[in-house]
């Protein structure tokens, strides 16, 4: 799979940088203490939702253009739509969304981590001669985060949605980072963990994606999927 490869491109938050705990895991017990007990089948079909609103969606677009400059109406707003992505009724949802929201507010502080296995499998890539990027739907560079996570020194390049206002799924952005890379797309892997940002996106724009998906919520995606970054490391070193 390798030889034809020139670039491998990475998404950010959620691929090479994780949340610990995953917020899922405290929404829950906040959820469970207000009598909301969701199934399994609820929860993964709620974190199918939130991949879905995260990626640029109509959803977020809306809610960001309503609730500007109100980050607290925003996240009571989001907590009422995964409420009813987990399946409770809507007027449920609107009478627990505030509460549920305060409660994540006051027990959701998680640790900024790698995911396991990154900084074998980049100084490997590295070695081997590939061209690294990160392109992430941030708002605005993140070259200071990158380093305090020891990850700046492995990358050619990094670049924000915001910078050239483009946000995956738009191929803007994947054609920018083409540009960054210096590649054309039939040479450029792009690896995320949101399956309608990242491979959505970078299939639009012609790229190659794997997608990172730890948890299986995507068994039907078009494309090469791994669960851990040593499966990468099989896949492009081997």
């Amino acid at each position: 799979m390798s030889e034809k490869f020139k670039a491998i491109l990475f998404d950010l938050d959620g691929t090479l940088r994780v949340n610990l705990p995953p917020d899922g895991e405290t929404f829950a017990e906040c959820a469970k203490g207000m009598g909301v007990e969701p199934s399994h089948e609820d929860r993964i079909r709620a974190e199918r939702w939130e991949h879905f609103y995260f990626a640029n969606s109509p959803q977020i677009k809306d809610d960001a253009k309503k609730f500007d400059g109100d980050d607290k109406g925003f996240w009571v707003n989001f907590t009422q739509r995964r409420l009813v992505a987990l399946g409770v009724h809507r007027n449920r949802a609107v009478e627990l969304a505030r509460n549920i929201s305060d409660c994540m507010e006051a027990n959701y502080k998680p640790e900024n981590a790698l995911s396991g296995g990154i900084h074998d499998l980049l100084k490997s890539l590295k070695d081997n001669g590939y061209v690294l990027g990160v392109v992430s739907n941030r708002g605005e560079p993140f070259h200071d985060e990158l380093e305090s996570l020891g990850l700046k020194p492995y990358f050619d390049f990094t670049l924000a949605g915001g910078e050239v206002d483009s946000y995956k799924p738009d191929p803007g952005i994947f054609e920018h980072a083409l540009k960054l890379a210096g590649t054309s797309a039939h040479e450029t892997i792009y690896i995320g963990d949101n399956y309608f940002a990242d491979v959505v996106g970078s299939l639009r724009a012609g790229l190659t994606p794997v997608l990172y998906d730890p948890s299986l919520l995507f068994p039907e995606a078009e494309c090469a999927v791994i669960r851990s970054f040593e499966e990468l490391h099989e896949l492009l070193i081997a």
